[in-house]
Order: C-alpha cells, then sequence, then structure tokens
C-alpha cells in the first residue's frame, strides 16, 4: 500500500490560547476526572476512523490506518459495500484536499455521543480540536455532517457491529493498564517539569498507525490531557517487563509534549533563533515537516 503520511502530527490544543472555547470543565467532571487518566475505544471516534478507513485515500494508505489484524478484516468485510456511500465520498475528498482532516473529523468525536441513533451534543466537548499545523477551521465537521453520519450508522449497522465488538475493545484497554502505566510516566515528569496536569484520557483504536496526536485543555482550574495513540504493541517473545518498556517508549513520545512544551514556550525567541536555518535541523522535503513550521514546534 502507498504510504502517504510518514510522520506523526502533534496536536497542541489550549482552550488558554483560543478565542473560541474549546471544553467546559465543570465541577462534577473535574471530581470525577482528578488523578485520574483512563483508556477508551471511544464509539462516535471509531465510527468516524472506520469511515476514513473505507475511503479511497483511507485504503491506499497503511501508514494511517492499520491494515494488519483480524479486526481490519472485520471492518472491511461489514463496511467496504457502503463505501461508495454520499458521505464516504465528501469525508474521501476531505481527506484527499488535506490529511489534517483525520484530526479535524476524528479530534472532535467526544464532542458528540450517540443516544437512540441520534447525535447528541457533549455539555464538556464543545470544539476540542480546531487548530492543527498551521490550519484552522471554525465549525465542527460532526455539526455540519451530523444526518449524514447518523444515516450511515443505521445503514450500515455500525451500532450492532460496535457492539459485537465490546469484548475486543475491552481486551485492548485492558492490555493499555497492563503493558503501558501511564502513572509511571506521570510521576516522573511532574517530579521533572514544572506542568501539572490533573487528567489523562487515551483514546485508541485497532485501526490507529502512524498517525498520532497529543492534546492539552485548560478550563475551569483544570488540566486534562488527551492522547490519541495506537492499540498496544505486544510481542509474543517479549516478557511482561519489556512489553512495558516497548510501550512505555511510544506513549512517552507523546505525553512528554505537553511538560517540554512550557519551557520551549517560554523560551520560544531563542529557540527559534538558535534554529533559524531550518533546512540545516529538517529535511523540508519530507511530507510532513511543513507541520512543524518554527524551531519551537520541531524541537518539543
Amino acid at each position: 500500500m502507498k504510504k502517504i503520511i510518514l510522520s506523526v502530527i502533534i496536536l497542541l490544543i489550549t482552550t488558554a490560547l483560543s478565542a473560541q472555547k474549546k471544553v467546559n470543565f465543570s465541577e462534577e467532571f473535574k471530581k470525577e476526572n482528578q488523578g485520574k487518566y483512563k483508556v477508551e475505544v471511544n464509539e462516535v471516534k471509531e465510527l468516524l476512523i472506520i469511515m476514513m478507513s473505507i475511503t479511497d485515500y483511507g485504503l491506499g494508505n497503511d501508514d494511517m490506518f492499520e491494515q494488519k489484524g483480524d479486526y481490519y478484516q472485520r471492518v472491511l468485510t461489514h463496511f467496504k459495500p457502503y463505501k461508495d456511500e454520499p458521505i464516504i465520498k465528501i469525508i474521501d475528498s476531505l481527506l484527499q484536499k488535506s490529511p489534517l482532516n483525520y484530526i479535524f473529523f476524528s479530534g472532535n468525536a467526544q464532542s458528540y455521543s450517540f443516544k437512540n441513533n441520534i447525535l447528541i451534543p457533549s455539555a464538556i466537548y464543545l470544539l476540542p480540536a480546531d487548530k492543527v499545523g498551521g490550519e484552522e477551521i471554525k465549525e465542527n465537521p460532526i455539526k455540519t455532517y451530523k444526518k449524514e453520519i447518523e444515516d450511515f450508522a443505521i445503514k450500515s449497522k455500525f451500532h450492532d457491529f460496535y457492539k459485537s465488538e465490546e469484548p475486543f475493545y475491552e481486551y485492548i484497554i485492558s492490555n493499555y493498564k497492563k503493558y503501558a502505566d501511564i502513572g509511571k510516566q506521570w510521576t516522573w515528569l511532574e517530579k521533572n517539569f514544572e506542568a501539572k496536569v490533573n487528567g489523562y484520557i487515551i483514546y485508541t483504536s485497532a485501526l490507529i498507525n502512524g498517525l498520532n496526536y497529543t492534546g492539552g485543555y485548560k478550563n475551569n482550574d483544570f488540566h486534562l490531557i488527551e492522547m490519541v495513540l495506537p492499540t498496544i504493541d505486544k510481542k509474543e517473545n517479549r516478557s511482561e517487563k519489556e512489553s512495558e518498556a516497548f510501550n512505555t517508549r511510544g506513549m512517552f513520545t507523546e505525553i512528554d509534549h505537553n511538560y517540554v512544551g512550557t519551557p520551549s514556550e517560554k523560551h520560544k525567541s531563542k529557540i527559534n533563533k538558535a534554529l533559524k536555518d531550518r533546512e540545516k535541523w529538517v529535511n523540508t522535503t519530507t511530507y510532513g515537516t511543513k507541520y512543524y513550521y518554527d524551531g519551537v514546534r520541531s524541537s518539543i
């Protein structure tokens, strides 16, 4: 398969820097999430990733979408017959225009949830992903295509598929808890950096491959970090400790951005001056480097 995305795109978002409110953390939400982290295969996010994976763009991109394994084959068997639906064609055209639309769709998935086949807007997540890689959106694409997404979910019997896969999703979540201890990383980072985080959430899917990203939200004296990551890489010839080490390394490449970013922003002018001759540090002909558009973005 053709590799279209060759680099990890980092999404750094914070409500404090945006005129448009991204999140609205209630006191109840803060109480439920303080000092905790959770791993989730989000229903709406999974639907949108599936929809993107069966576009022509997605079918030809084994770097963005994991195309190995039984789950991918089950997805193709169930959903590929619907790849010519109008909404899939629309999403394909958007991905062809810019791969960042992957993030604008999947990154805003938590702003809606299903209730009786209807997408209901969240009171907590308003527009979580509105800026990335120098591109910005003003309206949530899920709101724009709400009816079409609802109709696709019904026609394709997505809810039946999601329910039938719940044991597999629980297995994915249990592997995260067993083989990638975020708590150890969290403790070490807060001991060595000034940034403090109140809670974490990891969104994962067996369809995620090379495009991972992290984001941060600050609202109502609460700092939440989210990470969008592939499933745990568990190889049979590795011990549990070896598996934890390998998977901790993969997660750490995302989690550390939320801590290194603070001192980097503080010394932004010095970093950009030191890295002003960008072509000495970055191969600008490599796809994806344009999203790391200055010294700070290249260094964190």
